[in-house]
């Protein structure tokens, strides 16, 4: 789970929201996105129809952080719930057919470890395929996910999220897209060498970058270009989002962020942002967290910061009194103490979201990034991967037709998966440029 280091960082980062949506002006929001939610909607489809719809669509998720919990809990996809999100049972129920299982490494829990503990969560996924082979399946490419559709099975797919994973040494990003994976956040909440995160991107202790990437960022995006890997621009700073569609060769994803019009969160993106992806012919994947839906919600997570910092610091305090290391499933534990405190927004904020991205972008722009199990509250009705069919009915009442789902549901995210493929098989024919900065095990 990541729940811990992402509020603390979401918090920090309020205060980078108003410089960072202060870089661009903010474009005008339609009020039909901000006004009506799904309750005050005239349904005009019925709820089998969506149900159809949904259905025979391919339903691609861009991101759940379940991959932890067979690492941490020792838990199968086979097992029950038990307090979780996604598994096999739900995944048939809500007609899951890919799922983008981060591979994210805690920064502070594993520092000096990032490469190992990023091969010991790609592990952790394979293991799970095999365990289950006749539900679910690996795959590595667009083809992959739409075989395993047919097949009945859920598409098991592989994004890094953070580019600390990497550890400064392209060999290593190499050897993960070999392994399967086949996106890469490039930053989490927290800055690397060559790229600068909006979680930290107003700490001044915290050294940044001058354009948004180093030279060797440049790198990064290229090679991931060349080797056929989504850049994904979820967590990255402003500057760092424009930086990189500029670098980008082929249309990037973000596997999980939402509207920053509605939710001036920095994670979000703004309009302006909204926009350069749909030239970018890219997509954004809509988050399921709360306090990246709901401003309210938001501030009321800000107002309890001081009780649970203390709280927080307590807990470290004690551990630190005993020599341990600290145990960042009880901080989560004692996260989601006050978290339930908050009441959940209502479910028709998710539609409000992916309704203002298809408006400001267009509906080939926008898809699902829930964030499962890496959040600790999601909309009212929403769940578990159970739920997906729900989605696909709200969006059906609010006049979306059932093209429209379906590329919300999946086919933009398999478009640009093509697509990236496509950029990747261009860029190797013609052979590749010198890498400009000195890679690790190489002579000078």
């Amino acid at each position: 789970m990541k729940i811990f280091p992402t509020f603390v960082l979401l918090l920090c980062g309020l205060s980078a929201s108003a410089q960072n949506t202060a870089m661009t002006p903010k474009a005008s929001t339609p009020k039909s996105t901000l006004t009506k939610s799904t309750s005050e909607t005239p349904v005009t489809a019925k709820a089998s129809d969506a149900l159809t719809v949904h259905r025979a669509a391919i339903v691609i998720d861009a991101h759940a952080d379940t991959t932890q919990r067979f690492l941490d809990e020792n838990w199968s996809l086979g097992d029950p719930l038990k307090g979780g999100s996604l598994n096999l049972e739900s995944a048939k129920k809500g007609n899951l057919g890919a799922e983008f299982f981060s591979i994210w490494v805690d920064p502070e829990a594993f520092k000096g470890q990032y490469a190992h503990r990023t091969l010991a969560l790609i592990d952790a996924v394979y293991r799970q395929a095999a365990k289950y082979p006749d539900q679910m399946r690996m795959a590595y490419s667009a083809a992959d996910i739409v075989a395993a559709h047919g097949q009945h099975k859920l598409a098991a797919v592989m994004g890094i999220e953070g580019g600390h994973s990497i550890e400064n040494d392209l060999g290593l990003l190499r050897d993960y897209h070999r392994l399967g994976v086949r996106y890469m956040t490039l930053t989490w909440s927290n800055s690397t060498d060559w790229a600068d995160s909006s979680g930290d991107y107003t700490d001044d202790k915290i050294p940044h970058t001058k354009e948004g990437l180093s030279e060797f960022g440049k790198d990064v995006v290229y090679e991931m270009n060349r080797l056929g890997m989504m850049v994904d621009v979820s967590h990255v700073a402003d500057k760092t989002f424009y930086r990189t569609l500029v670098i980008s060769r082929a249309p990037v994803i973000a596997s999980h962020s939402s509207a920053r019009a509605l939710c001036d969160a920095p994670r979000n993106m703004t309009d302006e942002m909204l926009h350069a992806v749909a030239v970018n012919n890219g997509v954004v994947m809509v988050n399921f967290y709360s306090a990246f839906l709901s401003q309210e919600f938001r501030n009321a997570q800000q107002a309890q910061a001081p009780e649970r910092d203390k709280a927080i610091e307590s807990l470290k305090a004690k551990y630190a009194t005993e020599a341990k290391l600290v145990d960042y499933n009880a901080v989560n534990d004692l996260h989601k103490q006050f978290t339930v405190k908050i009441p959940r927004p209502p479910f028709s904020i998710l539609i409000d979201h992916i309704d203002h991205i298809a408006k400001v972008a267009g509906v080939d722009h926008v898809g699902l990034g829930s964030d499962f199990d890496g959040v600790d509250s999601l909309p009212e009705g929403l769940d578990t991967a159970a739920d997906l069919p729900k989605i696909t009915e709200a969006l059906m009442a609010r006049g979306f037709s059932a093209a429209d789902c379906d590329k919300i549901l999946g086919g933009n995210l398999l478009r640009v998966f093509r697509k990236v493929e496509a950029v990747s098989h261009q860029l190797q024919s013609e052979g590749r440029p010198r890498i400009r900065q000195h890679q690790p095990g190489e002579k000078p």
